[in-house]
């Protein structure tokens, strides 16, 4: 869904139509019919997967024919199309199908920009004539995008960034010459096994070096125009370039620099008329600077106010997430949100109102609602979402800070939307409100809670108790785990007691499901929560989650820990080895998914992030491994694992299994050939997946009470 300009309306797709909704009529108009989504010569219809508008609404700009790089779909084909004479065109001609990404309109309208196998070029709307502004990229030599691990660890996905007077592009280049393959190994697509080499900086090598280059949109004489390479300080083999965009109304660039511990952020002001670069604020922390949460992962630099004289930041250096207004030189700033409590993102900013609108949660922080507060720092925030839905609630604000897309659940509703006006928060039409089309679910079975350990640490948690429960009787209980800085499990949300991989209803089969949120976990409980796990993954995460299950056994008697589980995807994977091999004493099963093994066989961003150098600490990395830990296997184990993951390796598993097999330990393996991380591709895997998890449980750890 996009907004149209004015704010007033939403453009989406509609059975095979682009359609403009008007939000508070109701009004359909097509913009673009199915009939007219062709390609060129062919009857056969296009699937829009996003789509963008000339600044004159004249010609639409439509992706289509994605494929996937790594998670996401961001390759495919691009057709403009003329709304007036119902001619479409394809970007891009004579350049290979599927390989255009990003493509992105300039601001006045006249030219788009693109990447097509790791090079630049710009195409002539109206003359489709095409500029190819680099020509040395190369699948380790990246102009325009990023490699996998920037994208994985930053969100970095689009790298180039037009300028405000649509005459230059800045760009990204990834140098990743020096970077050595990971080479996965295709071994069921041919007679002969194929090599698939991704490059991948695992834990302790030096990043990929990263320039910002800018060059002009129009091209040279008769030659590839030059590149100008912005001389930003710092070694880039040591340091990331992980958020870039222009300031608005200028010839600037505003450029964020990480070091490579990812402890100092440094913000510049980059002139590209005179390449003069200029710091204007640094934030240091004595564990890292937590970066992730900026723009929702959108690697733009900051949202801007005054024309570009001054910008919103979100820093933890109080203890807090919080949101500050910079002016650009560096030297004014204003704490906008005071206060013992974390924002979880912005989402408005509405100049015109002097207002910000973000998420947060002060009392409940498994919850989300809306806020706002003065850009000026002279108000107090102030809560939006009506009291009553206790939840988690989200919303895409308009352009003109007037409607909403509000969307909202909890453990008991499925995920209901509604359209709104702000700030009123009023429903546009009453007749399809929240209100009429909420279909609550009760679940008796499932309570909230909080358990203190005797360690002094209180951690949330979730509980789905069996139907019919006895309190007289004892049930097995199942763990779902995460328990790593990249997410949480105890969330308001209505999956709250489902376990996508049983066959069958856990509940009526008579388990007890919890979750529990050690510390380390995103929770908007301050930065000291979530930063206590630095140098610590596989230790006090570990910790917390054993001794918060123990002091629930000792809590409730309806517990069986003769029958106790584990099971989590991922750094969930690595949390249910290390809880099986570090607390044999607690846990008598697990089912481990696509789990870091050996946290020295990770990527550099996220390791070095949370763990520091192995360089420098290495004793930490081997404490936090699962493997260390392997030889106090005592229960069972089903370990599982795609061949093809290109984010967690799968030496992980054969490492583990080496180690397992050293010690004579028993366990359960099931290797999915080319699957990735999340073991979705091939024919009847999503089954095969659910029936062995379904049937492990039932045999490892029996349902129903005793």
């Amino acid at each position: 869904m996009h907004w149209t300009a004015n704010g007033n309306a939403s453009i989406s797709g509609t059975q095979g139509d682009l359609v403009k909704t008007d939000i508070r009529t109701g009004q359909k108009t097509v913009l673009l019919a199915q009939e007219k989504l062709r390609q060129p010569g062919s009857t056969q219809r296009m699937t829009i997967s996003d789509f963008a508008f000339t600044p004159d609404s004249a010609n639409i700009l439509v992706f289509t024919n994605t494929a996937r790089v790594w998670r996401y779909n961001t390759r495919g084909d691009y057709y403009l199309f003329n709304r007036t004479s119902g001619q479409s065109r394809q970007l891009g001609k004579g350049r290979p199908a599927q390989s255009l990404m990003f493509a992105k309109l300039s601001p006045d309208g006249h030219a788009v920009a693109y990447v097509s196998e790791h090079n630049l070029f710009v195409e002539d709307v109206v003359t489709g004539q095409q500029t190819q502004l680099t020509t040395d990229g190369t699948r380790k030599r990246i102009n325009g995008t990023f490699d996998w691990v920037y994208e994985e660890e930053f969100g970095c996905r689009d790298g180039f960034r037009w300028s405000p007077d649509s005459k230059q592009i800045a760009y990204w280049q990834v140098d990743a010459t020096k970077i050595r393959d990971y080479l996965m190994l295709n071994t069921t697509d041919s007679v002969y096994s194929r090599v698939i080499p991704v490059e991948y900086p695992k834990v302790g090598e030096a990043p990929s070096p990263t320039r910002i280059g800018v060059v002009s949109a129009t091209g040279g004489q008769n030659a590839v125009p030059p590149t100008t390479w912005l001389a930003i300080p710092g070694d880039p083999q040591q340091h990331y370039l992980n958020r870039m965009d222009w300031i608005p109304n200028s010839s600037n660039l505003f450029i964020q620099q990480l070091n490579r511990k990812q402890n100092e952020s440094k913000l510049f002001v980059c002139n590209t008329t005179n390449q003069s670069i200029t710091p204007i604020y640094t934030e240091t922390d004595k564990a890292w600077v937590d970066v992730r949460e900026r723009n929702n992962n959108d690697p733009n630099g900051g949202e801007w106010l005054n024309g570009g004289k001054a910008f919103v930041w979100v820093s933890e250096k109080d203890g807090w997430r919080h949101i500050y207004r910079i002016s650009v030189d560096g030297k004014g700033e204003t704490l906008l949100t005071p206060g013992s409590y974390d924002i979880e993102s912005i989402s408005h900013i509405d100049e015109a109102t002097n207002q910000i609108y973000f998420i947060a949660s002060p009392q409940n922080t498994n919850q989300r609602y809306l806020y706002r507060t003065r850009l000026d720092g002279k108000g107090k925030a102030e809560r939006l979402t009506p009291a009553g839905l206790d939840g988690t609630h989200s919303y895409v604000i308009s352009p003109n800070g007037k409607l909403a897309q509000h969307s909202f659940t909890n453990y008991q509703t499925p995920p209901v939307q509604e359209w709104i006006t702000l700030p009123d928060h009023k429903p546009v039409n009453a007749q399809e409100s929240m209100a009429t089309r909420m279909k609550p679910v009760t679940k008796s079975n499932v309570s909230f809670f909080k358990v203190t350990t005797e360690d002094g640490v209180t951690v949330d948690g979730w509980m789905a108790k069996p139907t019919d429960f006895d309190s007289t009787k004892k049930y097995p209980i199942v763990f779902y785990v995460y328990g790593e800085p990249a997410s949480s499990t105890v969330n308001d949300v209505f999956s709250v007691g489902q376990n996508r991989l049983f066959l069958g209803n856990m509940a009526n089969e008579g388990y007890l499901y919890v979750a529990l949120d050690n510390r380390g976990t995103p929770n908007l409980k301050g930065a000291a929560w979530r930063k206590s796990i630095y140098r610590q993954i596989g230790r006090i995460n570990i910790r917390d989650q054993a001794m918060a299950a123990k002091k629930l056994f000792a809590q409730h008697a309806y517990i069986d820990t003769s029958r106790v589980a584990v099971w989590g995807w991922s750094g969930g994977g690595s949390t249910t080895l290390h809880l099986l091999f570090q607390y044999p004493e607690i846990y008598k099963t697990g089912i481990s998914i696509a789990a870091v093994g050996n946290q020295l066989f990770y990527d550099n961003i996220y390791q070095e992030r949370y763990m520091g150098l192995p360089q420098e600490n290495r004793d930490d990395f081997v404490a936090g491994s699962p493997i260390t830990y392997a030889k106090n296997l005592r229960g069972n184990l089903l370990y599982i694992h795609g061949t093809g993951d290109d984010n967690v390796h799968y030496d992980n598993a054969e490492l583990l299994i080496n180690e397992l097999v050293k010690y004579n330990k028993q366990f359960q393996v099931m290797p999915y050939p080319n699957r990735s991380h999340g073991i979705s591709e091939g024919e009847g895997t999503q089954q095969h997946l659910r029936t062995l998890y379904t049937n492990y449980l039932h045999t490892h750890c029996p349902p129903g009470p005793r």
